[in-house]
């Protein structure tokens, strides 16, 4: 369903995000918990990330928001990842006008 470079929309608070936040899918995964469903990790405007499981995904992500970009990252580990949202490489695709980090 979603796929590295999809953004997504929250239909449920998360992460210290309201609902209608959107995230960028950095990753999947096969979720064996779920037989064997994609799961996906998502980073957030505010940093925080997470996987979301075959099962969250349904709680938490609205089905109707899909949209896909060309905007790809190469995801490698979690500190990589938050290195790389410090200095602002999500802020085009996640619509940040400055890092608070930087």
């Amino acid at each position: 369903m979603f796929k590295v470079g999809s953004l997504i929309k929250l239909k449920e608070q998360c992460l210290g995000n309201p609902h209608g936040t959107v995230g960028y899918v950095y990753e999947t995964y096969i979720d064996y918990n779920y037989q064997n469903q994609k799961g996906i990790s998502i980073i957030f405007p505010n940093g925080n990330y997470d996987g979301f499981s075959y099962n969250d995904q349904h709680i938490f992500i609205d089905p109707e928001f899909n949209q896909e970009t060309d905007f790809k990252y190469e995801f490698k580990n979690v500190m990589k990842l938050s290195y790389d949202f410090n200095r602002g490489f999500f802020n085009k695709v996640l619509n940040i006008e400055s890092n608070l980090y930087k």
